[in-house]
């Protein structure tokens, strides 16, 4: 159990960076704190909705990821 908690907790760890990454790296929708920091700044990057969609998809991917090891980590807590 305690190899299934490790493994558990680096997925925890390591999607949960990556959910960070994408959430700084969607488009700012109007005058909120991604503006403050540049997120004002429009660049050719982000332009593409098609781009846009996929890393909404990524998004939607990762917090799932994140939730379903959240979830395993409570059910080995529960059990050990």
């Amino acid at each position: 159990m305690d190899g299934m908690r490790i493994a558990l907790q680096a997925v925890v760890v390591i999607s949960g960076l990556f959910l960070v990454l994408l959430i700084l790296m969607h488009k700012g929708k109007g005058s909120g704190l991604s503006d403050m920091f540049g997120g004002g700044v429009s660049s050719s990057l982000g332009g593409s909705s098609i781009a846009e969609k996929n890393l909404n998809r990524l998004t939607i991917l990762a917090s799932i990821i994140w939730f379903l090891a959240v979830i395993g980590l409570g059910l080995v807590a529960r059990f050990q």
